[in-house]
């Protein structure tokens, strides 16, 4: 969909050379303290819970990140993957997000006609589906994109800025949540 600016992308730089060695090893990563790589989102931040964002961070974005850009899509959505989120010109100073981010950086418009976060929300009985949050870090200090654009306008206006991405895979499931809450543990 986009290309990185620059095939340097990966490369992280201090002037301390050890902390160099140890953040190009880390990389550019991102968590949330509410779930784990691979595990079940809680149902507070689902649409069929409380339908806020949850809290995430990241560490080590790129040398020469001036902002980023934030998705949440379904990958399991059908017939095709759904845009759950859109949030770009998150300064770079950021290095997390709060839950309830409503005012870190300008929300894009999603696939439920919303501006900002919709949660996870699979059919019924439908089974586990993966939610992909996307951070990538870019070269340039905002998109000249106004609130409500939509994903597609934010990629196209990405393009030869993305100096790295990361990723953060959780799963939902509807009429799960004794084994939702099992699984944070």
């Amino acid at each position: 969909r986009f290309r990185p600016a620059s095939d340097d992308r990966d490369s992280v730089t201090s002037d301390n050379p050890r902390e160099n060695t140890e953040m190009a090893e880390q990389g550019f990563t991102l968590t949330s303290p509410f779930f784990r790589e691979g595990a079940f989102i809680p149902r507070s931040h689902a649409h069929d819970g409380e339908d806020f964002s949850p809290r995430l961070d990241w560490m080590h974005p790129p040398k020469g990140t001036r902002s980023f850009v934030l998705t949440l899509e379904s990958a399991d959505a059908h017939p095709h993957p759904m845009t759950h989120w859109v949030l770009f010109n998150i300064p770079a100073a950021a290095s997390s997000l709060p839950q309830r981010a409503a005012n870190a950086g300008v929300p894009g418009r999603n696939d439920f006609q919303k501006d900002g976060y919709t949660g996870p929300f699979p059919p019924a009985n439908h089974g586990d589906h993966r939610y992909f949050f996307t951070l990538s870090a870019l070269d340039v200090d905002s998109l000249p994109l106004e609130k409500g654009a939509r994903r597609e306008e934010v990629e196209r206006e990405m393009e030869g800025h993305v100096l790295g991405s990361t990723r953060l895979i959780g799963r939902y499931k509807r009429g799960n949540e004794a084994k939702q809450h099992r699984d944070q543990r």
